[in-house]
């Protein structure tokens, strides 16, 4: 599995946020030259943080965004599930009805087993736990 942009780039704004205590707002342009995220591709990711209401954002002349919920409760699982919609490493993991031979088959067990174990580890680590510089 390979990770999208959107993924990755979703996380390390997360991850800015978290790094900013309290309430306050930090702005598309200070996590865009942090993170060396363009900043139109910021606004987009930070709109579908909002949407799953990880983000809130904050309007004024101090404004910007700031997390919506606490770092301890925000996954890395929850972020890749996010951006990448398709969570199975195989279509038929998912989708049975794809493959004639989903029944019977036994790499298709093992690939479902490899998902649940990469997302028991995801769903395991926090943004919090980044934040402290905690190893999976």
């Amino acid at each position: 599995m390979k990770l999208s942009t959107r993924s990755r780039y979703g996380t390390r704004i997360l991850l800015e946020l978290a790094r900013n205590p309290g309430e306050k707002p930090v702005q598309v342009g200070t996590i865009s030259e942090k993170q060396d995220i363009p900043a139109k591709y910021l606004e987009q990711l930070i709109r579908t943080l909002k949407q799953a209401d990880l983000v809130r954002s904050v309007r004024g002349p101090k404004g910007g965004h700031i997390l919506a919920k606490p770092p301890n409760e925000i996954t890395l699982g929850q972020i890749v599930r996010l951006f990448e919609g398709q969570t199975d490493l195989v279509e038929c993991v998912s989708l049975p009805e794809k493959c004639a031979m989903a029944d019977d088959c036994r790499v298709r067990l093992a690939w479902k087993e490899a998902t649940q174990a990469l997302y028991a580890k995801l769903d395991a680590k926090t943004i919090a736990d980044l934040l402290q510089g905690k190893d999976l």
